[in-house]
C-alpha cells in the first residue's frame, strides 16, 4: 500500500486505546490475468481469510449486501462486541468480495455503502468509523 494509506490507517489506529486495538491483517491476494479462474482465486482467498481469523473471534463480514449501519449503530455494535470480551475479525474481500465460505463464517454482515471502495481506502474509512464509535461511546468531542 502507498504510504499515505499505511499513514492514514496508522492515525486512527493508534489513537485507539488498547482494549480496542485495532490489528490488520493482510491476506495475499490471488493472481489475476486474463484467463484467471476467479471462482478458484475467490475461493483460495477465502481459505486464507478463514485460516487468519482468531479461535473464537467474533466474525464480521464487509460486505455490500450488509447492514448500513449509522454511527450510533456501529458505537452499540461495538460496545456489544466489547462486552462479548472475544476478538472480532472484520473480514474484506479481494476485487470480487469476499468468499462464499467467509460470507458464512461472519455473524454479522456490514455494509460501508453502496457505493465500491478501493481497498487503501476501505482500511482507512473502517479505522477512523471504529475510532468515532468509541469516540461516541466515550463522549469524546472527535464523534461530533
Amino acid at each position: 500500500m502507498p504510504g499515505w494509506v499505511q499513514q492514514g490507517y496508522d492515525d486512527y489506529a493508534k489513537r485507539l486505546p488498547r482494549e480496542c486495538e485495532l490489528v490488520l491483517k493482510e491476506v495475499a491476494p490471488g493472481k489475476r490475468g486474463k484467463n484467471s479462474d476467479v471462482a478458484r482465486i475467490v475461493k483460495e482467498e477465502g481459505e486464507r481469510i478463514l485460516a487468519a481469523i482468531p479461535n473464537a473471534a467474533h466474525v464480521v463480514a464487509l460486505d455490500i449486501p450488509g447492514r448500513p449501519w449509522t454511527t450510533p449503530e456501529l458505537a452499540q455494535a461495538m460496545q456489544r462486541w466489547l462486552a462479548g470480551g472475544q476478538a472480532v475479525a472484520l473480514l474484506v474481500g479481494g476485487p470480487e468480495g469476499l468468499a462464499e465460505a467467509a460470507k458464512l463464517r461472519a455473524r454479522e454482515s456490514w455494509s460501508l455503502s453502496n457505493l465500491t471502495f478501493p481497498h487503501p481506502l476501505v482500511r482507512i474509512v473502517v479505522a477512523e468509523q471504529l475510532y468515532r464509535a468509541w469516540s461516541l461511546l466515550n463522549n469524546h468531542p472527535y464523534h461530533r
